[in-house]
């Protein structure tokens, strides 16, 4: 029975909290207590709901893999029936997974991998994060150590490809290898890249090979000796970027995840999903601008009640909202996109006005940078350099080095650019992915970016 206690001509009843969840209505009003005034602040019991439903709700806007993956079920159909058909035959082979940042890439593999768990008890699991290595070739190593155990394969570094094709020529259970990042093994010569795509297709090989990047064009772009030896060439599997309906459908199904009222309005998701697809589709950015603008309005909750006395009168209970819980409405998500995002949140449409003009001036650094230094690849520091020096000599406001790295991973997600990122952010690469008498088609202003181009260096 709940315990009940009276307070004046009102009494307040304490329901146990597993039937009523914290954001519910914890107090009933008797009949006949006195109006409270709207603007009298809440009581400490109070400002805990509403705390509670903000921290809740932050809680399952994290990016964090998910128990279900929502729009990918013909993507997850793909990755189970590769690896269930191969591991079940023990039969080797490759499959490439790209799509831009936020597609669920890694999210489906993971996942798929959990499940298959039973499945998978008699193979040697190794996965990867090519993030983390030093360099390519230290792929090999970090490789030996989980599967023959750290420090046991005795000799030469140089020597380890040879020594773990070897291994995986060898009588033994099969090995699923998952490389994520796979990009980051990009070297002068693709020797790293060629290996490891070769391996499944030696004989008496007993490798699963799974690549996750974000290049869509990885094999046939880097890897042209792949196409003369069909055997090598792995399966290809895309992620499309989120379309609007289903980052709404990603986003509400976080939501409904929260015990009691809803603190986003509908017209806040829409407008978030609207916004984030018409650039990258991506689901993380998606949840990120959601558990920022949550934030805010906590903040301003709580900075609202602080600077009142309280009082120890409760609010009467509407069946519309919960007493003191203030919604995030479509301003605050919008204050998000503008603040924090800014113009990398605008929309990637044909038009002029929907490709920045800081997206544009960093385009054109680049291409300026490759002409003259004719290398593919550019140091995010040298690029970001000349940026702001072209910034400088047209008297435009230009961004610093962190944002120029958000402009380059949005460029990327668009596929002008390709992005190889690297533990300190001036070491990271970018190239461009399209042609040079492309640029100025993609670029559209003919006059300002024309004689930037002919400028030259500064």
């Amino acid at each position: 029975m709940p315990s009940t206690w009276k307070t004046g001509t009102q009494t307040t009843i304490d329901f146990p909290k597993k039937k009523f969840p914290l954001c519910r209505a914890v107090t009933k009003e008797m009949q006949g207590s006195p109006p409270r005034d709207q603007k009298q602040p809440l009581s400490p019991r109070k400002r805990l709901v509403s705390g509670a439903c903000y921290l809740q709700t932050k809680q399952v806007l994290n990016t964090t893999i998910p128990e279900r993956l929502l729009a990918r079920e013909r993507e997850t159909e793909a990755i189970s029936r590769f690896i269930t058909d191969h591991i079940s035959e023990e039969k080797p082979g490759s499959l490439y997974i790209s799509g831009a940042p936020g597609t669920g890439k890694t999210a489906c593999v993971e996942r798929i991998m959990e499940d298959m768990k039973e499945k998978l008890r008699d193979a040697v699991i190794i996965s990867i994060n090519c993030m983390s290595l030093r360099s390519s070739q230290a792929i090999f190593c970090s490789i030996a150590d989980k599967l023959i155990g750290k420090g046991k394969l005795k000799c030469a570094k140089k020597d380890f490809p040879k020594k773990l094709e070897r291994k995986l020529t060898s009588k033994g259970p099969m090995v699923l290898l998952v490389l994520d990042e796979m990009d980051q093994l990009d070297s002068k010569a693709q020797d790293v890249l060629y290996t490891l795509f070769e391996w499944p297709c030696l004989i008496n090989s007993r490798l699963l090979l799974i690549g996750i990047a974000n290049a869509l064009d990885l094999t046939d772009r880097i890897l042209p000796r792949l196409q003369a030896r069909p055997k090598c060439k792995p399966q290809l599997l895309n992620f499309p970027p989120y379309t609007r309906e289903q980052l709404v459908a990603i986003l509400q199904d976080r939501l409904n995840q929260v015990s009691g009222e809803k603190v986003l309005d509908a017209a806040a998701i829409q407008f978030c999903a609207r916004k984030v697809s018409s650039v990258s589709g991506d689901a993380r950015k998606a949840l990120d601008v959601c558990r920022r603008a949550v934030e805010i309005v906590e903040s301003n909750v709580r900075s609202q009640t602080a600077a009142k006395p309280t009082v120890k009168s409760e609010p009467p209970e509407t069946p519309a909202q919960s007493p003191g819980l203030k919604k995030v409405g479509l301003p605050h998500v919008s204050q998000v996109i503008s603040q924090v995002y800014g113009d990398r949140m605008t929309s990637s449409s044909g038009c002029d006005e929907c490709f920045p003009l800081q997206q544009k001036l960093l385009v054109c650094s680049l291409l300026l940078v490759t002409r003259h230094s004719k290398v593919k690849e550019v140091m995010l520091g040298k690029l970001s350099d000349t940026y702001s020096k072209i910034c400088r000599q047209h008297q435009m406001t230009g961004v610093d080095q962190s944002e120029c790295l958000s402009l380059c991973s949005l460029l990327e997600s668009r596929g002008i650019l390709s992005l190889k990122r690297s533990k300190e952010a001036r070491l990271s690469k970018v190239a461009l992915k399209i042609e040079e008498r492309d640029v100025e088609h993609a670029l559209h202003d003919k006059v300002l970016m024309g004689s930037i181009l002919q400028g030259g260096l500064p």
